[in-house]
């Protein structure tokens, strides 16, 4: 008896080790780096010196400032316009996917993650070679006739990050939804053809409904690294193409502002959380629509 009692410690001690290490990580890697950064934003710069007497004033000249919460706001719409155009593309393909049989699916869903496997900035240099004015999609127009001369309006302003973004992002918002449509029953489909639904009233009774969380988990995703993304803009957007991230960049950087920075860093993670909360509450789908 003492023997097994001995064990039942050791594994108690152990399990409780394994917690520890689990919940360590995390709180090393996240909430410790968000706590220095709080902490970096009430302090100040001056004379290209730190001075850590807490102030709120990074806060007071964001809100105040002309400049930086309309960067912001226009940078949220971005974000949202790729969320919503990626998750239009995302929703048919994956669909698609989910409609093959057999290794298929998963070989052409593996076709499609390959992209991940790339270097962010090759990915961005290829798009910005074909969106340029020497470009291959430029070249497609005036052979077509749509246009005459090269046009810029698709690099080096809003218009090329939009398109970067989107091409960039996508398979984060393809391989959500299709998660969701998988793990949708497949006896609520026969049964909703055993009833004598159309394929149109069973994807929009039943597939759609379930489908939502995984909608709503791709949106949510896709918008928080568009928000987040500081070299997009930096490599297509040009003067024009201004965001968030791009000021957040030269604050750390060329303007070794380092607290100012924290403090936008700050109010960032709070738009990233809500748009999270956001995705996670319009995820919360009715379930079949009656």
């Amino acid at each position: 008896m003492s023997g097994q009692g001995a064990g039942r410690s050791s594994t108690s001690r152990w399990d409780n080790l394994v917690t520890v290490l689990v919940f360590a990580a995390p709180v090393f890697f996240i909430v410790v780096p968000l706590a220095i950064f709080l902490g970096y934003s009430f302090f100040s710069v001056h004379d290209g010196t730190i001075d850590r007497a807490l102030t709120i004033g990074n806060y007071v000249r964001f809100f105040t400032d002309p400049v930086f919460l309309p960067v912001l706001w226009n940078t949220c719409l971005l974000c949202a316009a790729v969320a919503v155009i990626c998750v239009l593309l995302a929703y048919p393909t994956a669909y698609f996917l989910t409609q093959l049989k057999g290794r298929w699916r998963y070989a052409l869903l593996m076709l499609l993650m390959v992209p991940l496997l790339m270097s962010y900035v090759i990915k961005i240099y290829a798009i910005r070679s074909i969106l340029g004015q020497n470009g291959f999609l430029n070249k497609a127009l005036m052979a077509l006739g749509i246009i005459d001369t090269p046009s810029s309006l698709f690099v080096f302003n809003m218009n090329a990050i939009l398109l970067t973004l989107t091409l960039l992002l996508i398979p984060f918002a393809i391989l959500p939804i299709f998660l969701s449509l998988e793990r949708i029953p497949q006896i609520l489909l026969r049964a909703s053809d055993d009833l004598g639904a159309s394929g149109a009233q069973t994807f929009w009774r039943i597939t759609l409904p379930l489908s939502l969380p995984g909608v709503a988990s791709a949106a949510s995703f896709v918008f928080v690294l568009a928000l987040g993304d500081f070299l997009t803009p930096q490599m297509v957007g040009g003067t024009s193409g201004f965001t968030f991230g791009r000021v957040l960049y030269s604050q750390f950087g060329t303007a070794f502002n380092w607290p100012f920075g924290a403090a936008l860093s700050v109010i960032l993670a709070l738009v990233v959380i809500v748009a999270i909360l956001l995705g996670e509450r319009i995820g919360r789908g009715p379930g079949v629509a009656r």
